[in-house]
């Protein structure tokens, strides 16, 4: 069942422009590099960069979610992929959890749509959900921050 899984994760980096991709599923940790040792100009970044345009909210910042989780504790629960947020089963549900709720290890935090391939996103840590950082329906990033979690 696991290779399965890994596959399509194998499937999901070769269709994406992510370079890497690690993953901790079933007890078991799975790093999934692209191409190593990828070297990227920074001018080149710059004019990339400064010709798209996006109707996207802006992501907050990794300094501040930084800032933010010294302070009080809180550790960061991260998107183990590229995809689509989504914070309940279907349009109708209630999300999977508000902030304040109280999580097991294993309990379902959110979908993350990859692919047309609706991935459940279970907790790996027990703790009391601080903040929501993410949108329902917005687009994710790898290691992109959607949680903070006080640990019990």
């Amino acid at each position: 069942m696991w290779q399965d899984k890994l596959k399509e994760v194998i499937y999901i980096l070769e269709n994406s422009n992510v370079n890497e991709i690690d993953v901790t599923f079933w007890g078991r940790r799975f790093r999934v590099v692209k191409s190593a040792g990828v070297n990227i100009n920074s001018d080149s970044k710059l004019n990339q960069t400064s010709s798209v345009v996006s109707n996207e909210k802006p992501i907050p910042s990794q300094s501040k979610i930084a800032e933010d989780t010294k302070k009080d504790n809180s550790e960061e629960i991260l998107s183990p992929m590229p995809g689509t947020f989504y914070s309940s089963p279907s349009p109708e549900a209630a999300p999977f959890i508000k902030e304040g709720d109280v999580v097991s290890k294993g309990d379902s935090l959110c979908i993350i749509e990859a692919m047309k391939i609706m991935n459940e996103i279970e907790s790996e840590k027990s703790g009391t959900i601080k903040k929501l950082l993410v949108d329902d329906g917005s687009a994710v990033d790898y290691n992109q921050p959607l949680f903070l979690i006080d640990p019990s």
